[in-house]
């Protein structure tokens, strides 16, 4: 099932407010503070939007997050898209977007968390939309760590003996993982050495 987007306007009426803008604010309040522990009133103050507009544009608190879902997994591809699409090393991209997912685990960012593990954590086991998302993304994630690590076994830079199945899923357990270690308040140094430790899988 596909995320319930905004309810469409009547054609000629000005927007009250910008939609990117508000799932992004969403998904920083999901992503911090998760689910089931937000309410509506908490999301009038970090949108800034009255609860009648929110409820207006989205329906509800589910369609909310189930928008907000794909707004940010949109986002992260797009970003994750721009590393894989460069002309380096099949090796070079992998380290890349483990690179890039160490960066997004420490500090302030990472106590932020990620909104497709407060999916998978807080509903997948009992909501079949939000479970279909999460599914959809993490097989997306898995599909590009698999054609990464094939393109480096073409170019010489992965050896050829690497499984690249059960590789690929274990690096998409470990940029979760990360994701995990990231709200524990984890220091950049310490996310990046994990990245260089599974590089080395590949030799």
């Amino acid at each position: 099932m596909k995320p319930i987007l905004p309810s469409s306007r009547e054609r000629g009426r000005p927007r009250e407010f910008d939609i990117d803008i508000a799932l992004d604010r969403a998904i920083v309040y999901f992503r911090e503070h998760g689910y089931h522990g937000v309410s509506i009133a908490d999301l009038t103050t970090a949108l800034q939007l009255s609860a009648g507009s929110i409820y207006k544009a989205f329906h509800s608190k589910h369609a909310l997050f189930s928008s907000a879902l794909a707004r940010y997994t949109k986002v992260r591809g797009a970003k994750l898209a721009e590393i894989t699409n460069s002309s380096a090393s099949g090796r070079e991209k992998l380290r890349r977007i483990l690179t890039f997912y160490a960066e997004s685990s420490h500090s302030g960012q990472g106590r932020q968390g990620c909104l497709v593990i407060v999916g998978a954590v807080e509903l997948a086991s009992t909501d079949a939309e939000i479970a279909e998302q999460v599914s959809r993304s993490m097989a997306h994630n898995e599909q590009r760590l698999q054609g990464l690590i094939r393109l480096g076994q073409n170019d010489g830079s992965i050896a050829r003996t690497v499984d690249v199945d059960v590789t690929a899923r274990l690096m998409l357990a470990l940029v979760h993982g990360l994701r995990v270690l990231g709200k524990t308040g984890r220091q950049r140094d310490d996310m990046l050495a994990v990245v260089a430790m599974a590089m080395k899988l590949l030799d």
